[in-house]
């Protein structure tokens, strides 16, 4: 299978950290041998292992992955590394004697086993009550309606250890009900689904972020610069740490905002600078927010499909595409419609375009973002068949961004 898809869905713990990332995998002929194309069988995860690597396309933690009960009969599921993979079994797969000796047999080979995502009710748990000594996830479709038999089971799994993730949790709603259920950790993307207020005033340390954004990309004067930084404390404590971290590999620890602004320059500290209204943490050591994480994802991913598609272009259009993508959640962090933000900003016509109405080569980028990030393989083709680009290009990128967010992440944790 020469050409393939490759997508991850994050998943959230309770504290609201990233834990671990659900793969999504299917190759460019729509081919596979699960029913739901949206997902593809892990019978080939040694394939994904050989052409991808794991540094390059794993978290450093263990991930998620769908597996039929084809791939998990064949023996060529031992020679699967057991400390990369949660194998997620599809709740298709009939709990026979023999399946139910192949699970005992790779718990005692220390992997870790999960059932995939499933509507659960008493009738259909009962079947894996034979495993549940072997199970260290259960991920749960959960709607609005929770009975108190979800209730029970929830329990009961909690009660051996069980931790129970929250699947297709789209909404803030969904996520409390989750929550209130029981559950630990939470597949989708509510994260980034903002809270509008209409009224809502911005908060003073965000407000002072798009200030300075605006002085940084403006012929303003260097000691402006630096005295706005100066007045806002936890700001430059912040970027500190961020350029301290090992992202810029600088000889010699940086000190002083002007320094910074002498060495990194004008436009790539305007970049970070936006890039930390998205980082909760001014403590010692940075963790990296779900949210950081996406919009790390989307700049990558801005930029490399612009040079995929204009190997020529500029560099201040790439500026423009990083910022459509490091703009693209501000209103979930101000809780305040995108436009009025937008509006206090000094942002191109093209990136407000992208931004707000999807036109132009930006805003076809950015629209492709969105499929990929939901997996939405028709959206990805089309998009690759109008800029004739072909589905090595876009694994190229996507596979890209997923390095470089790693690497980041890696690089926050210190």
């Amino acid at each position: 299978m020469e050409n393939v898809y490759l997508g991850r869905q994050p998943i959230i713990d309770i504290r609201g950290k990233q834990y671990s990332y659900d793969i999504l995998y299917l190759d460019a002929n729509r081919e596979s041998h699960i029913d739901n194309d949206l997902y593809a069988s892990a019978s080939v995860v040694s394939s994904i292992l050989n052409k991808f690597g794991t540094r390059s396309f794993l978290s450093d933690n263990k991930v998620f992955v769908k597996i039929d009960e084809k791939f998990l009969m064949n023996d060529l599921i031992f020679s699967v590394p057991n400390n990369f993979f949660i194998f997620a079994l599809f709740d298709t797969i009939e709990m026979s004697e023999k399946v139910i000796e192949r699970i005992q047999q790779l718990k005692e080979k220390r992997y870790t086993l999960a059932i995939n995502d499933t509507t659960i009710d008493a009738k259909k748990f009962a079947k894996y009550r034979p495993i549940l000594r072997e199970l260290s996830y259960f991920k749960i479709n959960i709607s609005s309606d929770v009975t108190n038999e979800l209730r029970s089971i929830v329990s009961e799994l909690r009660g051996k250890d069980i931790k129970v993730v929250a699947t297709k949790i789209e909404k803030d709603a969904q996520y409390e009900v989750a929550k209130n259920l029981g559950c630990e950790l939470f597949q989708g993307y509510f994260f980034a689904k903002p809270k509008i207020f209409e009224n809502a005033k911005y908060d003073a340390t965000m407000f002072n972020v798009l200030r300075l954004y605006n002085l940084l990309i403006q012929d303003t004067n260097i000691d402006e610069i630096v005295s706005e930084f100066e007045m806002n404390h936890a700001l430059t404590i912040q970027l500190l740490q961020f350029i301290n971290s090992g992202a810029f590999h600088f000889r010699d620890k940086i000190s002083s905002i002007h320094h910074i602004l002498i060495l990194v320059g004008r436009i790539p500290l305007a970049q970070w600078l936006m890039l930390m209204i998205y980082s909760k943490s001014t403590s010692a050591k940075n963790e990296a927010s779900p949210l950081m994480l996406m919009i790390k994802n989307r700049t990558e991913l801005m930029q490399n499909l612009l040079k995929a598609i204009e190997p020529g272009v500029k560099s201040n259009a790439l500026g423009e595409a990083y910022f459509v993508g490091v703009l693209s959640l501000i209103d979930t962090v101000f809780g305040v419609k995108l436009e009025k933000i937008l509006d206090s900003m000094n942002v191109s016509d093209v990136v407000r375009a992208a931004l707000l109405r999807y036109e132009g080569t930006l805003g076809k980028i950015y629209a492709v973002v969105h499929d990929i990030e939901t997996f939405n393989i028709d959206a990805i083709a089309a998009f690759a068949s109008k800029y004739k680009l072909a589905t090595e290009d876009i694994q190229r990128v996507i596979m890209e961004s997923i390095e470089t967010v790693n690497n980041f992440q890696r690089e926050m944790k210190g």
